[in-house]
């Protein structure tokens, strides 16, 4: 019996690894990434290419630190003015997260079309 328990979590344990290393962390990421942009009005194709580029090209802290370009209290849903904006982009400090998210919407824009 006990044989068979750690064969079971050996078993479980390899393929929780399998998965994260061909991809499946990433897919997921990549996922999440896509919802959110189409909920903040970009569009499927494009949302789609972009997750899937910033999933690849950033690590999960970098995510995390992408999450201050969502409005604040008193600030509207979406940057009203270019002094907003650079407000905003100032507030995620990682310029390479900002680079990536750039050239991704320049990027996947133009060959969704």
């Amino acid at each position: 019996m006990r044989k068979a328990i750690i064969g079971i979590a050996l078993v479980a344990i390899l393929g929780f690894f399998a998965w994260g290393y061909f991809g499946g962390i990433e897919r997921v990421t990549a996922g999440r990434i896509e919802s959110v942009l189409v909920d903040k009005g970009i569009s499927p194709p494009v949302a789609a290419c972009m997750g899937t580029r910033m999933a690849e090209r950033l690590s999960l802290n970098q995510l995390r630190k992408l999450e201050n370009l969502q409005a604040r209290d008193g600030e509207s849903a979406v940057p009203l003015t270019m002094a907003e904006f650079l407000e905003r982009l100032r507030r995620v400090d990682d310029p390479e997260a900002i680079e990536v998210v750039g050239t991704s919407a320049a990027i996947c824009s133009f060959t969704t079309r």
